[in-house]
């Protein structure tokens, strides 16, 4: 009978166990958190770096996010760029905001096309590292992080003109960037719409190509080039995909511009948790080089080999490839 000498005491605990509290209190107390994206590049002219907080309430957060106060701190923040050689301090780089004009729907789920930044015009040295500094003036909270610049590199192969052979491959040869993690590679393919109607009214367009986005090196100390083949028949096919017909225009291809980009490490690590998980785990740990923060401040670097002529086999092929024969050119 031993097994009966619990129960009236289990009987005075049912009262508690059923009057608990069973709302899901979702909203905890607000606390600032303050998220940044930042990639520098010594090829463009402008330096942008996004910060913002992050934002809770009662409702549809999709909703809160249309909304400019939700994400923007009410006062200007404090932002600058410390400039270093090694560890010897060179110089700083004050950030003042602006406000971008064309954000498009659809890019994020944020307001648009209206977003507030900071920037900076300053001269980046690829030698240099960079500390990003933060601080909100009215409650004092300081927010860095620090990234080094990737090194211009020389493409190999294609250097004056692009053949694309039916049935064959065609080459990607370059020397790999100091500091490169992760490699993209976009074909934009530039061709000219003339009026059937009136030959003296005609308009330069282009399609973008993305040939790979994912390349990296085994060894980050190599100084190997890489030589990279791919299928030509897949430049017709994108042709033949992103362009339609219309009987109204003959078209004539122009040239092509091959435009790397490299990622640093950070960026590709943030990538590498951001894309979707083609395995049965979905979950992925978050990712932060922010300190006192979220989000993101890394580097990268573009290059663009442009002007590239077109073979005379690749436009006698445009014209009778299955892919792109219906297209005029």
């Amino acid at each position: 009978m031993r097994k009966f000498r619990f129960m009236p005491f289990l009987l005075l605990l049912l009262p508690v166990l059923f009057s608990c509290n069973k709302e899901l209190k979702v909203n905890a107390n607000w606390k600032d958190v303050t998220v940044v994206y930042g990639l520098l590049d010594q090829t463009a002219d402008t330096t942008f770096i996004k910060v913002t907080k992050a934002f809770l309430g009662e409702g549809n957060a999709l909703q809160f996010a249309q909304v400019p106060d939700s994400s923007n701190y009410p006062d200007k923040l404090e932002v600058r760029l410390d400039e270093y050689s090694g560890t010897a301090f060179v110089r700083s780089y004050p950030c003042d905001t602006v406000t971008i004009h064309n954000k498009q729907k659809g890019d994020s789920v944020f307001y648009y096309p209206y977003q507030l930044m900071y920037f900076t015009t300053a001269k980046l040295n690829e030698n240099s590292i960079y500390k990003l500094y933060i601080k909100n003036k009215l409650t004092g909270k300081e927010v860095t992080s620090q990234t080094g610049l990737l090194h211009n590199f020389e493409v190999l192969r294609p250097q004056v003109t692009v053949s694309y052979p039916a049935g064959k491959t065609f080459e990607v040869k370059w020397k790999p960037s100091q500091n490169g993690k992760r490699y993209q590679l976009m074909i934009r393919f530039f061709y000219v719409e003339t009026l059937k109607s009136n030959p003296g009214i005609s308009k330069m367009k282009s399609i973008d190509w993305l040939v790979f986005n994912n390349i990296k090196p085994i060894d980050m100390a190599s100084a190997l080039p890489f030589d990279l083949y791919f299928p030509c028949d897949a430049f017709y096919s994108i042709v033949g995909a992103k362009i339609q017909p219309d009987t109204l225009v003959d078209r004539t291809a122009n040239h092509c511009e091959y435009i790397f980009t490299v990622g640093a490490t950070e960026l590709d690590t943030y990538m590498e948790v951001t894309e979707p998980s083609l395995s049965l785990v979905q979950e992925r740990p978050s990712y932060t080089n922010i300190i006192n923060g979220i989000g993101l401040f890394s580097s990268r670097f573009m290059k663009a080999v442009d002007s590239l002529g077109i073979s005379q086999i690749t436009k006698d092929e445009l014209k009778r490839n299955s892919y792109t024969s219906d297209l005029g050119f």
